[in-house]
C-alpha cells in the first residue's frame, strides 16, 4: 500500500496537490484528523476492493496533540509495510501575504483566535514543524503555477518508487532568494559572470556561446569537480539515512548562466550512476528527467568527457 501525506502552509497549494493525485487514482481525502491515519489504512485494505494508492492532506487544524504524536503515528505505518511519503508544501511568508490579501479569504489559524494574519501564518509553521521535518521531499510553491505544481505532483511524487532516491539537481538565482525546498546549497557567484558581456547577456548556461566562455577559466571547472566530488562522497549517507528525496541546488545571481551551466554538467554526471536524477531551472522554468543516454549539456562538453 502507497500512502501519499500531504501537508504544509495554508495558502501553499495542497488542495491543488491532493486534486492532482485523485486524477491520477489515488483515493484521496482532504484534512485527515492525524489520529486516524492507523484506522483509515485498515479500512481500505480490508475493503471489498481494496485501495492500493492514498492520499490525505494533514493540516494546522488537526488537535495540537494529533500533531504532536504524528511522528510515532508514521513509524508505527510504516513497520506495517506502509510506504509512506510525507510531502510538505511552503510558500514564501509575504507571498502568502499577498494571496491572502488578493483573495480576502481568512486564514483558517485566525478564526475564534486574536491574531494577525502575520501571526497565523508563523504560529502554523511552528504548529506543523514535526511534519515538515519528517518530510521525504518538501515543495517550494512560492513561484509555481496551478500547472507547474500539479506536474510537479504527478512526475515526482506518484511516480517515484519505494527504496528509491529521486536526485534533483536545482539552479537557481540568489536574488530571488535560496530555493526553500534545497537541501544543500553551493554558490557560484564567484565565478567569472557571462552577463557583464552584452553580446552574452540574453543566452543561458545551456547555450554554447556560454559553455565556451565559462570553459575559458580553470577556476569553473575546479568549482565542478569540488561539486561533483562533495555530492559523491556524502550521496551515500543519505541515501542510507533512508531519504526519499535529495535537491541539490547550485545559485548565481540571476539563476541564468553560471548556475545553469554548473547544475546541467552535475546532473549529466549523475545521471551515469544513479537511476533517478532530474533536472530543474528555477529562473528558466524548465524540471525534467534526466536518462543517462539524454545529453543534457551542449555536445562540445559531452564530446570531451568521452
Amino acid at each position: 500500500m502507497q500512502l501519499v501525506i500531504i501537508s504544509g502552509r495554508s495558502g501553499s497549494g495542497k488542495s491543488i496537490a491532493l486534486q492532482a493525485l485523485e486524477d491520477i487514482g489515488y483515493y484521496a481525502i482532504d484534512n485527515l484528523p492525524a489520529m486516524l491515519l492507523g484506522a483509515l489504512v485498515d479500512e481500505l485494505r480490508s475493503a471489498p476492493v481494496a485501495q492500493t494508492s492514498i492520499a490525505v492532506s494533514i493540516d494546522a487544524r488537526n488537535l495540537p496533540h494529533a500533531l504532536e504524536r504524528f511522528p510515532r503515528l508514521l513509524e508505527e505505518l510504516r513497520s506495517r509495510h506502509v510506504d509512506c511519503q510525507v510531502i510538505y508544501l511552503t510558500t514564501d511568508a509575504r507571498i502568502l501575504l499577498e494571496r491572502y490579501s488578493a483573495t480576502r479569504r481568512r486564514h483558517p489559524l485566525t478564526r475564534g483566535r486574536d491574531m494577525t494574519l502575520g501571526e497565523a501564518i508563523e504560529s502554523e509553521d511552528t504548529t506543523l514543524s514535526d511534519i515538515r521535518n519528517l518530510a521525504d521531499l518538501i515543495i517550494d510553491t512560492s513561484r509555481l503555477s496551478v500547472h507547474d505544481l500539479r506536474g510537479r505532483i504527478t512526475d515526482q511524487v506518484a511516480s517515484h518508487h519505494a527504496d528509491q532516491l529521486t536526485l534533483t539537481v536545482e539552479s537557481f538565482g540568489f536574488k530571488r532568494g535560496v530555493p526553500l525546498d534545497a537541501d544543500i546549497v553551493f554558490d557560484a557567484r564567484c565565478l567569472p559572470n557571462p552577463y557583464w558581456d552584452p553580446r552574452l547577456r540574453s543566452a543561458t548556461g545551456r547555450e554554447p556561446s556560454i559553455v565556451a566562455f565559462l570553459e575559458q577559466y580553470p577556476l569553473v571547472q575546479q568549482m565542478l569537480d569540488d561539486i561533483i566530488a562533495w555530492v559523491e562522497r556524502w550521496l551515500p549517507a543519505y541515501r542510507d539515512s533512508h531519504r526519499s528525496y535529495l535537491t541539490v541546488a547550485i545559485g548565481c545571481t540571476g539563476g541564468q548562466h553560471r548556475s545553469v551551466y554548473l547544475a546541467e554538467r552535475l546532473a549529466y554526471h549523475l545521471a551515469q550512476r544513479h537511476p533517478d536524477v532530474r533536472i530543474r531551472h528555477r529562473e528558466l522554468g524548465i524540471h525534467t528527467p534526466v536518462a543517462p543516454e539524454q545529453e543534457v549539456i551542449p555536445a562540445s562538453i559531452v564530446s570531451k568527457e568521452s
